[in-house]
């Protein structure tokens, strides 16, 4: 097959990275000139991106186009594509939820086919090796997978659904981006008291992820009917301490749909299900 011509939208720290890994495997890399700020310019010269003076030229030219942009312009962009009337593969790639992938791949029917992506990872310099999943139309996801063989940019594909992709990214994302908040919040309440390195000594005793161990999903609901209340307790400490508290006291409402399960012995699943229909 001959090697396509690729348009990302737009060139940020990730995008501009994961197009210069593109460029590998493609003939040509566009980026659109208009209305974009000189540090996207300077970013686009500094991976050697093609500049192109309209998002219609990029679209005319290019065979696969990549967004990567804020997620709350995901579905704008998108529809200034599909008033183009975008014939080729496009790949969302946004960090947003599975029904805007799904409305997206909408917009772009019939003329485009929408691959739904998700990059897990740092962008891809100075030895760091994200991973695109990639979810829709098999043929489609085969040739973003030939787009990026032997760079740095690792890819895999979930399936044929759109929305799949964006759920993994989400999930992760939810996990990862939250926890360092609760570090600040952690840190910022233990600092206010002087005991701010002596927590970090108590933390670094353990260092797992409890994203691997599913398995406490289950303790946690059965001690959720006491963790409620000292997280609340814990809300007026970030409080006096002139910190949020809205994060705890979200937590608490979350594990009260868990009361009723007091020492019990749930299941994973059970412990699931009870979370998602209390």
């Amino acid at each position: 097959m001959d090697q396509p011509i690729v348009g990302i939208l737009h060139p940020g720290s990730m995008g501009a990275a994961v197009a210069a890994c593109a460029a590998t495997n493609a003939a040509a890399v566009l980026w659109c000139e208009a209305e974009r700020s000189t540090a996207s310019a300077a970013r686009a010269d500094q991976f050697g991106l093609t500049p192109v003076a309209t998002l219609y030229e990029l679209l005319d030219r290019s065979d696969i186009v990549i967004s990567l942009c804020p997620p709350a312009a995901a579905e704008d962009l998108a529809r200034d594509v599909a008033g183009h009337r975008f014939g080729g593969v496009y790949v969302e790639a946004n960090a947003i939820n599975p029904g805007r992938a799904q409305r997206i791949a909408a917009l772009l029917a019939p003329h485009a086919t929408v691959v739904d992506g998700g990059v897990v990872g740092s962008p891809p310099v100075g030895g760091k090796t994200p991973t695109l999943y990639l979810s829709g139309p098999a043929d489609a996801t085969e040739r973003i997978e030939a787009l990026f063989v032997g760079t740095a940019v690792r890819t895999a594909v979930l399936g044929t659904e759109v929305g799949k992709a964006s759920a993994l990214k989400l999930s992760y994302a939810s996990f990862q981006k939250t926890s360092r908040v609760l570090v600040a919040l952690a840190v910022g309440m233990a600092r206010e008291h002087g005991v701010d390195q002596e927590l970090i000594e108590v933390a670094s005793r353990r260092t797992d992820s409890y994203l691997s161990e599913p398995q406490y999903v289950a303790k946690t609901a059965a001690r959720a009917w006491r963790w409620g209340p000292e997280l609340e307790e814990a809300a007026d400490a970030l409080a006096a301490a002139g910190l949020p508290p809205e994060m705890l006291r979200a937590t608490a409402v979350t594990l009260a749909r868990w009361n009723d399960a007091k020492n019990g012995e749930l299941t994973l699943t059970d412990a699931l299900d009870r979370l998602a229909h209390p």
